[in-house]
């Protein structure tokens, strides 16, 4: 009876924590390397201990490997033509690491400044992809958000008839053929580096879109370039020019990036659709979604997305928040309450506006608003 109350009693013996992936991979790395053990442990500590994984890449922080004691060690390695493969092992031995971990298989390694992009794998056009489409991005100018992935997913299947049992009933899924999108466009306001962009082209869309910032173009055209899309971006200069937009447009290239402020995204549709309006060979641009991305909220931007859509029989706003969980109903009415007045002031024919749908992406924010328009004009 004791020795049963004894063997109860015994603690159990705690597991050994993990060690840190980078620092696993250090660790192998210097037992074939001449350091003292002081030196070794110091190199460690000076490196970075954290990463992001966008798959197949896993990005270091700015900085890493960046101090004085890492810089010595990588260029007397790299100026030895006796150790010249040493460096790439060290990166893989990091990228095999993080694999485990993360059980994923990591193909890339980057970080913001320091080392360039790395490959175990060199195959041409490789990259992080979400939901089949390629992307790139400049890590030190450009922000990636992991968050987005579920929502393009969404927006891949937005007009997709077939449902998985138990999936919620969203009225939009069968209104439109597959077939038919090609003939539609889509706008993105904030484009980024082409985020939901990419979703809108690989339905068929023309999609226009504006960004501020050179670099997220920059990754925009090289991804959409990547993924077989014809893109075109219009520069400054171009923008400050007598050209219309009818000139702008007439390459037929699938995406169209302006590069500049979103205020003059009404503007440069209303004069497109007044140019098609005048050409009787043409028809009116159908603008079936515009996406307002902007976080923490994109209501500055949801008067011209309303007028961006005033010609189309029906449309889609995609509309951007961070909401606190307890506060998205009342959000929903608040944004049918205002699109709602807004309808009645501009007396544009609208038969019904509302809320179709909110996609909580992530615990607490953001939250996406969808906002559908039906718009019926009488002449």
């Amino acid at each position: 009876m004791n020795s049963q109350q004894e063997t109860k009693s015994k603690p159990k013996r705690k597991k050994a924590p993990s060690k840190n992936p980078i620092e696993a991979a250090l660790t192998a790395w210097f037992r074939s390397f001449p350091l003292p053990e002081d030196d070794q442990l110091q190199l460690i500590a000076q490196a970075p201990k954290r990463w992001t994984v966008y798959e197949p890449m896993a990005l270091l922080p700015t900085g890493a490997f960046g101090s004085t004691a890492w810089r010595e060690i990588l260029h007397s390695v790299d100026s030895s033509s006796s150790e010249e493969k040493r460096v790439d092992q060290l990166w893989k031995g990091i990228l095999s690491e993080i694999s485990k971990k993360q059980k994923a298989q990591l193909t890339h390694l980057a970080v913001n400044e320091g080392i360039p992009l790395h490959h175990t794998n060199t195959t041409t056009g490789e990259g992080p992809q979400d939901n089949g489409i390629f992307q790139t991005w400049a890590p030190r100018w450009t922000m990636f958000s992991r968050g987005n992935v579920k929502e393009k997913a969404r927006l891949l299947d937005f007009h997709d008839p077939d449902r998985q049992p138990g999936e919620m009933h969203l009225e939009h899924r069968s209104q439109i053929p597959l077939a038919s999108l090609c003939k539609a466009y889509a706008v993105d306001l904030y484009a980024g580096i082409g985020y939901f962009v990419f979703s809108y082209a690989r339905l068929g869309m023309r999609v226009l879109c504006w960004e501020l910032n050179p670099w997220s173009v920059e990754g925009l055209r090289r991804g959409a370039r990547g993924n077989g899309w014809s893109v075109r971006v219009v520069q400054r200069q171009e923008l400050s020019s007598s050209s219309s937009m009818g000139e702008m447009l007439a390459g037929g290239e699938q995406i169209t990036v302006f590069l500049e402020d979103n205020a003059r995204a009404v503007e440069r549709i209303a004069e497109l659709q007044r140019q098609r309006q005048a050409d009787e060979t043409t028809s009116l641009a159908n603008v079936l979604h515009v996406n307002c991305g902007l976080l923490p909220r994109s209501d500055l931007s949801w008067g011209d997305a309303w007028d961006i859509v005033g010609g189309s029989e029906k449309a889609w706003l995609h509309l951007h928040e961070n909401v606190g969980v307890a506060d998205i109903e009342r959000r929903r009415g608040e944004i049918e309450r205002w699109f709602g007045e807004l309808a009645k002031k501009k007396d544009s024919g609208v038969t019904k506006v509302y809320v179709d749908h909110v996609e909580q992406v992530k615990t607490f924010a953001p939250v996406v608003f969808y906002n559908p328009q039906r718009v019926s004009q009488t002449s």
